[in-house]
């Protein structure tokens, strides 16, 4: 049995200030996965006896960022995918595994009047291509923040929010898209009916009123949704406008 934990934590630097190694070292994981570092290589130095760490930095100061920290040792580690437009920002790191691929991303955001629209379809696409051919040679444990709320289910005001960034209906459709092409939702598999948030604006009092998406995810290949045990949101930890989400699967790494 493994466990599996996803964070966007808004800036590793600032996290850490809010909590972050308590939670870390009270989860116990086996692998951790960050999304948002905002870190350059060498600006934090974290003491996590037992565990490997590998992060994959943007060009840009301050900005995206992902980092893994896990106590297996994989053997192949990854950073980014595709082409030269998909290799400036730090997004992805896949870690090889002798039984399956573990892929953490920090998928585009959008933007204000869906400045970046045209290149996160693109990203959709190009992303959807390297994550299927990793399928093809083992299956796939994929999370991160995603940055789309795929059903009305997973947002809290879904007629208001149709046409902004994280609930187009063209940013579905590719959520859609890449689960048909063999993937699970696992906390939705589990979860059907269940309204529970991931993310929630620094606006509003929104996480006092939980006016929340889900936007952070774990997804795995189809063939593994049999051995998923518990897949959950802790929506109670703070320390980031998004809080963390786990998976708990019964697969050896």
């Amino acid at each position: 049995m493994l466990k599996l934990i996803s964070w966007n934590v808004n800036g590793l630097r600032a996290c850490v200030g809010k909590g972050f190694l308590d939670f870390f070292h009270q989860q116990q994981a086996d692998f951790f996965c960050v999304q948002e570092t905002k870190l350059q290589p060498g600006q934090i130095k974290l003491e996590l006896p037992g565990y490997h760490q590998y992060f994959n930095s943007a060009q840009r100061k301050g900005y995206s960022g992902t980092a893994i920290f896990t106590r297996k040792q994989p053997l192949s580690v990854t950073m980014d995918f595709g082409g030269p437009q998909h290799r400036q920002e730090g997004r992805v790191i896949t870690l090889e595994m002798p039984s399956f691929y573990l892929v953490n991303a920090y998928v585009p955001n959008s933007q204000d009047e869906l400045a970046r629209l045209d290149y996160r379809m693109q990203w959709e696409d190009d992303f959807r291509q390297w994550i299927r051919a990793l399928d093809q040679k083992k299956p796939v444990v994929y999370c991160g923040d995603l940055n789309v709320a795929h059903q009305e289910i997973d947002l809290k005001n879904p007629r208001t929010n149709r046409h902004n960034a994280g609930f187009t209906d063209q940013e579905r459709a590719k959520m859609t898209t890449l689960l048909d092409s063999g993937f699970t939702d696992t906390f939705r598999w589990l979860h059907p009916d269940e309204i529970a948030y991931s993310w929630w604006s620094y606006r509003f009092r929104a996480r006092e009123k939980n006016a929340g998406w889900r936007i952070d995810y774990f997804l795995v290949s189809d063939r593994l949704r049999e051995k998923v045990r518990m897949a959950s949101i802790h929506s109670d930890v703070l320390g980031s406008d998004h809080c963390p989400v786990s998976l708990e699967i019964d697969l050896e790494a």
